[in-house]
């Protein structure tokens, strides 16, 4: 199952453990924040100014 920009961090994260390592590639420390459990990749990306487009492809590349 692809990981989808509306999805949330948090729920991600539980799901596939091992992308906290694509997260913190791109900066996104706060993993465990509570931001974390509200906030989607897509506002992520778009508050630490990442590409989504590049986020989500290497997030699904890394769970393939």
């Amino acid at each position: 199952m692809k990981i989808k920009k509306d999805e949330i961090i948090h729920d991600v994260i539980s799901r596939h453990p091992e992308v906290m390592e694509v997260f913190f590639d791109y900066g996104i420390s706060c993993v465990g924040c509570v931001n974390s459990y509200m906030e989607t990749i897509e506002e992520g990306a778009k508050l630490h100014g990442i590409s989504l487009d590049e986020l989500l492809e290497d997030l699904n590349e890394f769970i393939e």
